[in-house]
């Protein structure tokens, strides 16, 4: 990873990105900014690269949860260093991604991930990162997984409720479950 990785704490990068967000002929293509992250929590996952084994089952697991995110009023978006029109193409011709209900966006200059820190090795592809950001636009939470390996979308979800709590949350801890307080 490049020595200029965004970590909790950090202020999300701006971008403005070509996105795919749909496959009826006419409304594919939509551009994405930090202006739809304004004011809302947002969840940020990247994946290596279109049309391979992994990464589809993640998005199609995130598809499956997504109304678990906007539940917690929460934007959820995907991303690839790939371009749009990968982007449009594999969504036509993989069953698992056709009706997807979240942009996939196209970073292919890859700026935004560069500027993240998450370009693996000499082929320059992100890393699985996911990203939770508040409505300030803050990183919380950074989660990469190298690139053989898938992520758990339950855990982003755990996190996500931990993290809108505003409390001290153990070790394990669920949503509904007691929260710590601090004696002293």
């Amino acid at each position: 990873m490049a020595s200029n990785f965004i970590s909790v704490g950090s202020r999300f990068p701006e971008f403005n990105k070509k996105s795919v967000v749909s496959i009826e002929k006419g409304k594919e293509f939509k551009d994405i900014s930090n202006k739809d992250m304004e004011g809302k929590w947002t969840v940020m996952f990247w994946w290596p690269k279109d049309f391979t084994f992994i990464c589809p089952t993640e998005i199609a697991e995130f598809n499956k949860n997504y109304s678990n995110f906007t539940d917690r009023e929460t934007v959820l978006f995907g991303a690839s260093t790939d371009s749009e029109f990968v982007h449009h193409a594999w969504r036509m011709h993989h069953a698992d991604l056709r009706d997807l209900k979240f942009p996939m966006i196209a970073d292919t200059s890859k700026s935004l991930a560069e500027e993240l820190g998450i370009l693996a090795g000499d082929e320059k592809v992100a890393y699985r990162a996911t990203y939770i950001v508040d409505p300030e636009g803050i990183v919380r939470w950074v989660c990469i997984n190298d690139l053989s390996v898938g992520r758990n979308v339950a855990e982003v979800l755990r996190v996500l409720d931990a993290l809108q709590t505003d409390e001290l949350c153990p070790c394990n801890w669920t949503k509904g479950e007691e929260t710590l307080t601090p004696k002293g």
